[in-house]
């Protein structure tokens, strides 16, 4: 079953309880939290996005899907632990070694949400692999995080097809989200090669009607 994660970075301040709300009536299956520290990549939306979510919070069940995109990712799992994320994404690049990524998949676990661990286009999808058997969810990034709006980089859909014949080889429940230049031109691709959540931002917001383009992302066939 293929999944959406709306990515709520461009929303604009005063309209998000507009927007909330209709992304939740559009069936969207998480909000996606783009959590950026200035340093980890350029921009910084940590206090807007901490803002966001404990708004959703308050508002909606929906679950909310943490990726943190931050230098600090101690830090980073304990503040947004407390908007109680049904998943927090860290990025493998961001640890120094083996043992900062376990502690962090404990830390996370021991908060209560899923686990997941993203990796840049740069990085080697078989660097993931020793991890897959402790967390939920691998994230691969289909364009340089830190940006909305950016075209899918196609030699990412190879990593996804690795990844996915990986997960299959060894008999792993694992999802495969892939965020980075997902709409109605390339959802199909991203499919085929084997991701089961999609992360789309500007291709929904973008959109007059949030439900038209999330069941087509879902729906699209060839």
């Amino acid at each position: 079953m293929i999944e959406i994660s709306t990515s709520i970075l461009t929303v604009e301040k005063g309209k998000e309880a507009d927007v909330f709300f209709a992304l939740e009536k559009s069936k969207t299956d998480y909000f996606h939290i783009d959590v950026m520290d200035g340093k980890f990549v350029e921009k910084d939306t940590y206090q807007k996005m901490l803002e966001y979510s404990s708004y959703i919070k308050r508002i909606s069940n929906l679950p909310m899907d943490v990726h943190l995109m931050v230098e600090d990712i101690e830090t980073g799992i304990e503040v947004f632990s407390a908007v109680e994320p049904n998943i927090i994404t860290f990025h493998l690049e961001a640890c120094k070694n083996k043992e900062e990524v376990m502690k962090n998949i404990r830390a996370i676990k021991e908060k209560g949400s899923r686990v997941g661990i993203a990796i840049k286009p740069n990085t080697k999808i078989e660097e993931v692999y020793e991890y897959l058997p402790y967390i939920h969810m691998c994230l691969i990034m289909t364009v340089e995080p830190g940006l909305g709006g950016q075209t899918l980089i196609t030699d990412m859909l190879e990593k996804i097809s690795t990844l996915k014949t990986h997960i299959e080889k060894h008999n792993l429940e694992i999802d495969i989200q892939v965020d980075g230049g997902v709409n109605l031109k390339t959802a199909q691709r991203v499919k085929d090669a084997g991701a089961n959540i999609l992360v789309a931002g500007t291709a929904i917001l973008m959109a007059s009607d949030y439900k038209v383009i999330i069941d087509e992302l879902k729906d699209f066939e060839k």
